[in-house]
């Protein structure tokens, strides 16, 4: 990704300036101040002893519920889905954000090798920071209370990286470039965008999102790949909600 952007008119730059507000004021920077206001919620009540959900139940109703977490699925699928049009709008097709043809070597073991740089430490990461009192606990999804949560998990899983990285990455870091906004810059803006939407988690949850934002967002920076992102997010989110939940009543440090 080192080709130079051509150069823009004023009236271009406040049109990508207003576009990169409205997609993420209705997306994740929507999300980084509700988590915002959580975390200090959380330190106001003590950090270290409130509990975080993931993915608790929408509805006592099985099938209710059901609807509303394939809402919430279809919510992240649009979101990015969004960011993928403005940018062929504007003359930069998914192949020029690195969604292309999907490739084995490139894109599927890029991602399972992210997942682990990322997933490895990352656990580490959280158990300190659980020590410490920075995070708030988590505490795991239901699995065996319906037939259908498992498979919905694993798709919100996908949904989470897909949106998530074609916007914070693909689309974020394409318009910041078009704005000749340096690189270096435009990656810590891209992390720190990341991990304030995961402050409600704690500070820890925060600073290691910011983390795998730099992994990230460099990586693509360099490969102009963006599938290897979707594929270890998918991986990691797929651990954290099931893989945890089946291990956290086995392993106590968990």
């Amino acid at each position: 990704m080192t080709e130079s952007p051509p150069d823009l008119t004023d009236t271009q730059r406040r049109a990508l300036r207003i576009e990169i507000a409205v997609v993420l004021a209705v997306t994740f920077a929507l999300s980084a101040y509700m988590a915002l206001l959580s975390l200090i919620e959380s330190v106001l009540q003590g950090l270290s002893g409130q509990t975080v959900a993931l993915n608790p139940r929408r509805s006592p109703f099985d099938l209710i519920d059901l609807g509303m977490s394939l809402a919430g699925l279809f919510q992240l699928l649009a979101w990015g889905a969004l960011a993928v049009y403005l940018l062929w709008r504007s003359g930069d097709g998914p192949a020029g954000v690195g969604l292309g043809r999907i490739r084995w070597r490139q894109d599927v073991l890029g991602g399972v090798g992210l997942a682990t740089l990322i997933g490895v430490p990352g656990l580490a990461l959280y158990q300190i920071a659980r020590i410490l009192g920075l995070n708030a606990a988590v505490e795991p999804a239901e699995l065996n209370d319906t037939w259908w949560r498992i498979p919905v998990l694993l798709l919100m899983s996908f949904g989470n990286g897909w949106a998530e990285e074609v916007i914070v990455v693909g689309f974020l870091l394409t318009r910041l470039r078009q704005l000749r906004v340096n690189p270096w810059v435009a990656l810590a803006i891209s992390a720190l965008l990341r991990g304030a939407y995961h402050l409600y988690q704690g500070f820890g949850a925060g600073l290691g999102n910011v983390a795998m934002g730099l992994v990230f967002g460099y990586a693509w920076q360099r490969t102009g790949r963006l599938w290897p992102l979707i594929i270890a997010h998918t991986l990691i989110d797929a651990v954290a909600f099931v893989g945890y939940t089946l291990l956290a009543g086995r392993l106590g440090w968990l």
